[in-house]
């Protein structure tokens, strides 16, 4: 229970701040696995969800909530995953 009204309302933001960027880190789950899925699956729609994928994965880094680094790594792995179903 927070003894000040600053440490209140840093607690109503750490809050609202997780929320947030669980919503986030869900959704770019979800869009890393539609990708590979897709790319298992020889789908034509690998390209747009890709596409999508890295947008997600770059605004996250940006914003802080995965690292930069992380985000270029996820891009790499999906892109080389993309190159080797092509390649088969």
């Amino acid at each position: 229970m927070p003894n000040s009204a600053s440490s209140a309302k840093r607690l109503r933001q750490s809050k609202v701040r997780a929320t947030r960027n669980k919503s986030i880190k869900s959704a770019l789950k979800t869009a890393v696995k539609k990708v590979l899925k897709d790319v298992t699956a020889a789908s034509a729609t690998t390209g747009d969800d890709f596409k999508t994928a890295a947008k997600k994965l770059d605004q996250a880094g940006s914003k802080g909530i995965i690292h930069k680094n992380k985000a270029a790594r996820l891009k790499s792995r999906m892109q080389r995953a993309m190159k080797a179903a092509k390649q088969k």
